[in-house]
Parts: C-alpha cells; structure tokens; sequence
C-alpha cells in the first residue's frame, strides 16, 4: 500500500500539521505502507503537474494549516490543477483523508472544505483531523492528543485496506447539474502533457517569442481582394488526407476577417470557403500568424490548442483528427 501526502502550508517549523503529519507517517510506516510526502510549497514552479502523482497510490492525505483565512493559494492551486488536469478516473478509487490544523479560527472550515472538493473530483473521502493549537509545546506533550492522531492515521489504513465503501453526496449531483466543466475531453496522456506545458515557464515564453517572429515574418502577407476570398483555401485543399468513415465540420474564425473559414469534410470530399455556418462540430479562433505558421508545417493544430494560440470549443476528439485530416507536416 502506498499513501502520498500533499502538504500545503508554507513549511515554517512551529506549524502544527507537520508534527501531525510526523506522528501519522510514524504509523503508517509500522503498518508496512509507503508514505511518500510532497511539501507543495517546493513545486510551485510545477503544482499543475503534481496530479499525475497520484498513479501509483492508494491514498492520499491533504494536508494544510488555517493562519489566516482559509486553506491557503498552495492548496488552492493544487486542487485547481486535480480539476483541470487530473485523471478524474484515477481519482475516484483514491481514497483522501483532510488534515487541518490551525492557529486561528476555521480549522473546521478548512476540512470541510477539502472534503467537499475531493467528492466534487469524484474521489472517496476519509474521515478527517482538524484542530486548534495555540502553543505547539503543550500539543506536543499532550498523551491523548498523541493517541487521536494515531487512531486517524489507523482508520485511513483501515478504510483503505478494507475499501470501506462511502454513502452518495449531494455534491456529486451538484458536479452533474450544476457544475459543468468547461475543461477539455483530452486522454489522460494528453492533460499530463497539458499540464507540463502550464508548468514550464521557459516553453510558454519561447512559445511567444516564436509567435512575435511568425508575426514579423508575415506581416503584410494577406492580399486584398481576390487574394483574400481565396486565402488558405488552396493550401486545405492540397493538403486534405481522406480518411475513411471520418465526417466533419470546422468553423475558423480568423481575427481580421470579415467571414470565418469553413471546412466540411465528408469522408474523401472536402468543402472549403468563406461564410457563416450552423452546427459545425468544432468552432475556433486564431490570428492569422498561427494560421501562417499551421500551413506551412512549423505548428500542429493540436500544438496550437495545447499552448493557447488557438482557442476551441466543440467535440475535442474531432479537434484532434485536424493534423491527420490536413496534413501540413
């Protein structure tokens, strides 16, 4: 068995949910599990990529600490990143225990709130710890403070082990009705390598300075007139790659032009031109320098997407047959 810890305050050495975290991975350890902890405040430059820890683990404990107001930015981008770029399949069998110690007011909250936003994720929740400390010495010294934190670390063991099954929540229908996602239909595989992108400062920013050099190189590029009524049309058209039984619709809207490009593709025919159009399958948006750069083979549409310079909104899986429908490699 192997539980990972999330540790989401800020690391300073009178924090009350480290010691707590200490006398738990004490417990797990004597009961044969393999704790690994990740302390957020050390991934900040990579939180958006933490989610994809969750593979090979059980279970999971978050953990925070209330000096203020709340659960903290650390643990709030963390479960940021689980609902934007988690493996919403993977987490619902992990089960995830709140540990939440404060030295002001809103431990409660604090757990409550974690709670929430596992079920929310569909994953199974623990039983949890919270509390207040005002002097960390005298917690510390406390025998019976010893034995509660121990007990809880024994049920997570138990709940894990035995698969202890929870009741429904009304979040989860919350989830369905109400809170809508407007995240992407992409694989696991593809959120992983989303999520490292966000992450990577240094590829975001050679991103824009490639985007900048497109955008010199072909300004003043689009023509008038004839020249614009057929701009990129023949470029589709040479480079359309039927594929069999593969129907579509795509909608480009271009900034600076008047009518969007629309694509039909009907299995090895292919319509192409200027208008407006009604229930297309995919819908998007970008500026012509990403269009230039698509053509001519120094961008994907799926590159595009991943990095922002195109935006979409449709059916993703027909997003992503673009670069094998049209073929600009």
């Amino acid at each position: 068995m192997k539980i990972n810890i999330y540790y989401g305050g800020r690391g300073l050495l009178d924090d009350p949910t480290l010691y707590v975290l200490n006398k738990m991975e004490d417990v797990l350890s004597e009961l044969r599990v393999t704790v690994e902890r990740f302390n957020i405040f050390e991934h900040k430059n990579d939180i958006y990529t933490l989610p994809h820890t969750f593979k090979d683990a059980d279970g999971i404990i978050l953990a925070t600490t209330v000096e203020w107001l709340g659960i903290g930015g650390y643990m709030q981008q963390f479960l940021d990143a689980c609902w934007l770029y988690g493996d919403k399949d993977l987490m619902s069998s992990l089960y995830m225990q709140p540990i939440v110690m404060s030295t002001t007011y809103g431990e409660r909250e604090g757990a409550v709130t974690l709670e929430n936003a596992w079920v929310i994720l569909g994953g199974q929740p623990c039983s949890g710890l919270c509390g207040y400390v005002e002097d960390l010495v005298t917690f510390e010294l406390n025998q019976e403070y010893t034995l509660i934190i121990e007990k809880k670390a024994e049920d997570l063991y138990r709940s894990i082990s035995q698969k202890i099954k929870v009741l429904p929540s009304s979040n989860q229908a919350i989830k369905q009705t109400v809170l809508r996602t407007q995240s992407m239909d992409l694989t696991p595989q593809e959120s992983e390598q989303l999520s490292k992108y966000v992450s990577d400062d240094t590829y975001v920013k050679k991103q824009k300075e490639d985007i900048e050099e497109l955008a010199s190189m072909f300004k003043g590029i689009l023509g008038k007139g004839n020249e614009e009524e057929e701009l990129y049309i023949k470029e589709f058209k040479s480079h359309f790659t039927p594929v069999e039984g593969f129907q579509a619709s795509y909608l480009f809207m271009i900034e600076g032009r008047k009518q969007p490009l629309f694509l039909n593709v009907m299995e090895d025919e292919l319509e192409c031109y200027y208008g407006n159009k009604e229930n297309i399958g995919v819908y998007a948006k970008l500026s012509p320098d990403v269009m230039e750069s698509i053509i001519k083979g120094r961008m994907t549409f799926q590159r595009a997407f991943m990095t922002g310079t195109m935006t979409a909104k449709g059916n993703f899986k027909t997003l992503r047959m673009l670069d094998t429908v049209f073929d600009f490699g």
